[in-house]
């Protein structure tokens, strides 16, 4: 005898609808996934700071000891540069007690003038000169342009129209200086000229050389720019 199959709508009716649950249960959990895995565009929203970020900051600012804001940097003040020329006021070792004189020109040159006072000759014009006026020379002379030498120095600078008046003068002096004496007419004395003439204030010319420069810085407060008074010629 043949099996009869017989068929159930109702069972099929189920089946369909286990599976339509199944796959709204899959599809619920997929969606509920979705806000684990940022967009780009939120993660670019992220990196910014939040309202309650930018008020910390700003507390931040506003605190003390918290660093400067752009706004609260001054301009820093620069110290006027010196001028292009200069008088350098000088002392070094000698056979006795020393040579005072001054190196002289312009800053941005390696070339140096020489000027000072001193006995023309060797060791005999400089002994009668502590008796008499003898000869004198008011270049370079032996061991003016050797740094090993150097005991002292005071450096004044000028600007251009300064500097021509004061280094006229100083060929003036040059010219001017034919005699030479540990007195009166001595290295000292003459630096002391030029620096009375470019207004500064000169000690005692018998102090040594190395004295002398040292206290001339002294009396001028270290200054390091002069201007000559107006109508100095």
């Amino acid at each position: 005898m043949a099996g009869v199959i017989r068929k159930y709508p109702g069972l099929k009716f189920l089946a369909k609808a286990a599976m339509l649950v199944a796959f709204v249960g899959v599809g619920a959990g997929i969606s509920g996934a979705q806000p684990l895995v940022a967009r780009p565009d939120q993660r670019q929203r992220d990196a910014l700071p939040s309202s309650a970020t930018k008020h910390a900051e700003s507390m931040a600012a506003a605190t003390p000891g918290a660093p400067p804001t752009i706004s609260d940097v001054k301009p820093v003040r620069r110290a006027a540069a010196p001028g292009p020329y200069y008088v350098d006021f000088r002392a070094r070792t000698a056979a006795t007690y020393g040579h005072a004189f001054v190196w002289y020109g312009k800053t941005s040159e390696k070339q140096v003038e020489v000027a000072g006072l001193a006995p023309a000759g060797d060791e005999l014009p400089y002994l009668l000169g502590h008796l008499i006026f003898v000869p004198s020379e008011t270049g370079a002379s032996y061991g003016d342009l050797d740094e090993q030498y150097l005991t002292a120095s005071y450096r004044v600078y000028l600007n251009e129209a300064d500097a021509k008046k004061v280094f006229a003068y100083i060929k003036h002096l040059q010219d001017t200086s034919p005699l030479w004496n540990a007195a009166t007419a001595n290295c000292t004395a003459f630096i002391g000229r030029i620096a009375t003439f470019m207004g500064l204030d000169a000690p005692f010319h018998l102090l040594k050389p190395e004295e002398y420069v040292n206290k001339l810085r002294e009396l001028n407060g270290g200054r390091k720019i002069v201007q000559l008074e107006p109508g100095r010629s």
